[in-house]
């Protein structure tokens, strides 16, 4: 999963030999999990069909303000493209094109729909040598970097005109990279550190039985999706799951037992600016593992359990200028209960959900959670996905980091 998945990307396509790229840039956009619409001056349709990259795009190619061969005449609404797409990137951006983005030109469905665009709006160049380097060009891209665009720089190379210098539109792979890393940039917790833990622990009692929980880890997961989407470096050591995280920037640590989730916590948590515990990590493990499957016999069996190591608490006690939040599943007294671990393992934030709220806990995908900070201030909410309660904890640590 990268910066793009599930992002809406608008490309425009102006008339450049440099089009034929767009083909090969559709699908790099789709390969990051972005959505592709396209949008065409009609002079770029010389150089690359609307039918590829409509087929490529699995979305209709625009490049009139109305379709003329349908028996009633559509428009092409250039203000709904423009407010559909979270970016707009225009390559190939032939000098023209770029000259009338400069002052206000809307004489073709691209063009209208540039200066109907509210979101960021990347361009990458494409041109011959003396075109690239001449002064009135120059002058179109401070104007439009000015204006808040964004540059993707020409690189040098072999141009079409058999020159040899810059102007070459950059390549699909590159401009993709580019885009992702000015989002990047952007994010609020670009720079930032962030240890989560997630799922249940399984504790051995012989090599076929364990002592676990219901946990499935998606609670933890959503939360380092979430903090990876806002920049954050993620780190999630997470216990035996039937869910994986595939985001780029989440670094996976898998482990089986609270020792060595204890173990993967304590090499990382002093490097880190946020922890999120919200493992379902065992209090207790049998003292005495057998090597061997235990065989049935009859009469009862009674297993000796011995405590594991508290990880939370470890985390509160050892913890320098990090923001760390805990988790408390209850069934009675719950306020109470929440608050008293809130106290005991040092944290700035405990997330309290309730056994009793339906919807809530293991194994749903939706959760009903409250929040209690270091100075007792309660903050209830209402039933949501464990996405969206994933954003609300980011929103609040950000907001006490802040604080």
């Amino acid at each position: 999963m990268s910066l793009l998945q599930d992002k809406k990307i608008l490309l425009g396509v102006s008339a450049g030999i440099a089009a034929y790229k767009s083909a090969m840039l559709v699908r790099a956009f789709i390969k990051q999990g972005a959505e592709v619409k396209v949008v065409m001056t009609p002079a770029a349709k010389d150089f690359v069909t609307p039918l590829t990259l409509s087929t490529l795009s699995k979305n209709p190619v625009q490049s009139t303000f109305y379709e003329k061969e349908s028996e009633n005449e559509l428009w092409n609404n250039h203000v709904d493209l423009g407010l559909w797409a979270d970016y707009f990137v225009i390559a190939p951006a032939t000098a023209n094109t770029l000259s009338k983005m400069a002052h206000g030109k809307s004489d073709n469905l691209l063009l209208a729909t540039y200066t109907s665009a509210k979101c960021p709006v990347y361009f990458a160049p494409a041109m011959d040598l003396d075109m690239y380097i001449h002064p009135s060009t120059t002058n179109t891209f401070n104007t439009l970097k000015g204006f808040g665009n964004i540059m993707i720089p020409a690189t040098s190379g072999e141009l079409a005109s058999g020159l040899v210098g810059q102007g070459r539109m950059a390549e699909p792979e590159d401009i993709v990279a580019f885009v992702e890393d000015d989002i990047l940039q952007k994010l609020p917790l670009k720079g930032k550190k962030m240890v989560v833990t997630a799922g249940p622990t399984y504790e051995a009692i012989d090599p076929v039985r364990f002592i676990g929980n219901h946990s499935t880890g998606r609670m933890g997961i959503n939360i380092a999706t979430e903090a990876a989407n806002l920049g954050a470096e993620v780190t999630l050591v997470l216990g035996p799951s039937t869910l994986t995280c595939t985001h780029s920037r989440v670094n996976v640590i898998k482990v089986v037992n609270a020792a060595s989730m204890y173990k993967s916590v304590t090499e990382v948590y002093n490097d880190c600016d946020y922890a999120v515990a919200s493992a379902a990590v065992a209090d207790y493990r049998p003292k005495n593992r057998s090597d061997q499957k235990m065989k049935k016999k009859d009469g009862d069996l009674s297993i000796e359990l011995e405590r594991t190591t508290d990880i939370l608490k470890w985390m509160g006690d050892h913890k320098k200028n990090q923001v760390l939040v805990g988790f408390a599943l209850e069934t009675e007294n719950e306020i109470e209960n929440a608050k008293g671990k809130l106290k005991r393992k040092n944290l700035d934030l405990i997330v309290l959900n309730s056994l009793n709220d339906k919807g809530a806990g293991f194994k749903a995908k939706t959760n009903k959670v409250t929040f209690i900070n270091s100075n007792e201030e309660i903050k209830a909410f209402q039933l949501k996905t464990k996405t969206e309660v994933a954003k609300d904890i980011l929103n609040e640590i950000q907001s006490l980091q802040n604080a």
